[in-house]
């Protein structure tokens, strides 16, 4: 296969999402020797490679505008978060900073149970148990389609945390999550005074 081909495969493989090493050794490959060229042509239409060898994944992500560059349309489109996913974001983020930090391995894996007990510190009490672990299956699947945890095959209920989640809840993120969840905090608060008035 030429230079071409091998450039086209990478960089159709990026417009469909991250690549991991672990999953595509020879896009992987591919990327790591065309790199210039991918940033280049990716650049003409307003993207980015982000490429962190160590980690083992690559994506693309939309160049910030300055003065010098027009605005083009949007390409890679911006998702907005419901508060339950972006908590399970912020509590994965933190426990793969503690894991980091603690364990030469680079796998984390958690489970769903794990998961939702640390959801429940944040999330009103409730008496429906079926209800909430119902809930929180839609939030863990909104994770996986998002691609920050993928279902281990033959493990029910287990995931790996995937590495790409640092690069995208960085301190910037977490902070704005932090304001937002203040404001939920008294959203929240005001919600159970009128529950107790009913």
């Amino acid at each position: 296969m030429n230079d071409d081909d091998r450039l086209g495969q990478v960089v159709v493989t990026l417009f469909q999402g991250v690549l991991y090493r672990e999953n595509a050794e020879p896009q992987w490959q591919a990327l790591l020797d065309l790199q210039a060229r991918v940033r280049d042509y990716c650049s003409v239409i307003g993207l980015e490679l982000i490429l962190d060898e160590a980690e083992g994944y690559a994506y693309l992500r939309q160049r910030a505008s300055t003065p010098e560059t027009p605005d083009l349309p949007r390409l890679v489109q911006r998702r907005q978060l419901s508060f339950p996913v972006s908590l399970i974001l912020v509590l994965l983020r933190k426990k793969l900073a503690e894991f980091d930090a603690l364990s030469a391995d680079t796998r984390l894996v958690v489970s769903r149970e794990d998961i939702v007990d640390q959801m429940r510190l944040f999330l009103p009490d409730t008496a429906n148990e079926a209800r909430l672990l119902d809930r929180m299956d839609t939030h863990l699947g909104k994770v996986v389609d998002l691609g920050f945890l993928r279902r281990l095959r033959g493990q029910d209920g287990q995931f790996e945390v995937r590495r790409v989640l640092k690069a995208f809840v960085d301190a910037q993120w977490l902070d704005d999550f932090a304001q937002r969840l203040d404001g939920y905090a008294g959203h929240a608060a005001a919600g159970a005074g009128k529950e107790g008035v009913e």
